[in-house]
């Protein structure tokens, strides 16, 4: 009797670690996906959406060390004289901590600014928490890549 309630309390305990695996795994690609989202939002411009994917108190460091809240990312954003040709995620890798994510990853950026060409091949950490029911970024910091 007592190695039947062993057993059984073995299989219920790795059925719910393949349980938690897997519902780890699925916000993992959620995240992905609004990160996906958020580069092309960036992109274009979409105020409305980067707005809902953005936390209140938001927070981003780029590679120069100027730190933007929301309003001033969205601000930037929104800045007729910078078009952004190109914009593109590749690398990310999902950390789930319960209700928090941490996406790290490459970021490539080209376009014109002020009638000046640029181009940024950048590093990114992203941090994502589960806030009344939803996926909001809460920090994001760029960073150049130093070449060897």
């Amino acid at each position: 009797m007592h190695v039947r309630l062993m057993s059984t309390l073995v299989v219920l305990l790795l059925a719910g670690s393949t349980m938690a695996a897997q519902g780890s795994e699925g916000a993992a690609a959620h995240i992905r996906k609004l990160e996906e989202k958020w580069t092309e939002s960036y992109q274009q411009r979409r105020i409305d959406i980067l707005s809902s994917l953005l936390a209140d108190d938001f927070v981003i460091t780029v590679e120069d060390g100027h730190i933007y809240s929301k309003a001033g990312y969205i601000s930037h954003t929104a800045d007729t004289s910078v078009h952004v040709e190109v914009a593109q995620i590749s690398d990310l890798k999902v950390r789930m901590h319960g209700n928090t994510a941490v996406v790290t990853g490459a970021y490539y950026e080209k376009g014109e600014s002020n009638g000046k060409r640029y181009e940024y091949h950048d590093r990114l950490t992203d941090v994502w928490m589960k806030l009344d029911g939803r996926w909001q970024v809460v920090a994001s910091h760029y960073s150049v890549p130093v070449k060897e």
